[in-house]
């Protein structure tokens, strides 16, 4: 993996560490990179772990390729405004800040500043992440995969044409790894209703879903087709998917959630 020289990763959080890990798998060479890291427990961890060059804050005449935004949103302004003459070369901007629109980083960075919005998501700490990314009118094409190389260290990507669609991203996948882990949950609390130990379920339950998952990601059917394999006619499975995919079953709940969540995330939008 070649990326353009220097990156600067702007925070080595738990995103921005898995980012870092990935890039150094792919075999990028760590006097490429420099972190810019506040935390002293961080930016230890990203020197040990990575070799790579860490720094408090922006150090004058970097000029780098490639600026990553991997810091909360919180505190983006600020680090935003920090920047200096970091800018100068109209570097490509990665983005992975919640809420943070392209007109944000246009108003904040400059008008002509390439700037990708991107939406991963946590299960990228083990590499098995998704992202969506979006892109202002000044990405190139050879920067779309500049972005998509950074991206595809912690998972997959997938592109969007409309930035408006990253709420729906928000609510669905951002989201999607606190609903699945409410699943095992509930799963588990199921189990132990039916007599099964705690200990029994839980057990159950979070290889059933990782085991799914994983089979779902390998089948050449889709999650449709493997769902009716698994259920026999008059069989077990069946009475619970009648109660599962009744109308006040599983599809208007998961409407309902999905589309709080994405209305939740219109709103802070807006703020």
């Amino acid at each position: 993996m070649v990326l353009p020289a220097p990156v600067l990763l702007l925070g080595c959080g738990r995103m921005g560490s898995a980012m870092l890990s990935g890039w150094m798998s792919r075999g990028v060479a760590p006097d490429t990179i420099l972190v810019v890291e506040p935390d002293p427990a961080a930016a230890g961890d990203a020197h040990r772990r990575h070799g790579v060059e860490v720094a408090k804050r922006v150090p004058p005449g970097l000029g780098p390729a490639v600026v990553v935004f991997a810091v909360k949103p919180q505190i983006m302004e600020d680090v935003a405004g920090s920047l200096g003459d970091a800018l100068d070369r109209h570097p490509l901007v990665v983005s992975i800040a919640a809420g943070k629109t392209l007109a944000w980083f246009e108003r904040h960075l400059g008008p002509h500043i390439p700037v990708v919005r991107t939406m991963p998501n946590t299960p990228a700490a083990i590499g098995r992440g998704i992202t969506a990314m979006v892109a202002n009118s000044h990405v190139t094409l050879a920067s779309r995969e500049t972005a998509t190389s950074l991206l595809t260290s912690i998972g997959e990507t997938v592109w969007l044409d409309d930035e408006s669609l990253m709420d729906a991203v928000t609510a669905l996948s951002g989201g999607g790894p606190a609903y699945v882990f409410l699943l095992i949950e509930t799963l588990t609390r199921a189990g132990v209703a039916n007599g099964l130990t705690e200990a029994v379920a839980s057990r159950l339950a979070l290889h059933t879903v990782a085991g799914a998952g994983e089979l779902a990601l390998q089948a050449d059917e889709t999650p449709a087709e493997l769902r009716r394999n698994v259920s026999s006619p008059g069989g077990t499975t069946l009475e619970a998917l009648a109660v599962l995919m009744a109308e006040d079953g599983m599809q208007p709940l998961f409407d309902r959630a999905v589309g709080a969540a994405t209305r939740r995330s219109r709103e802070l939008g807006r703020q």
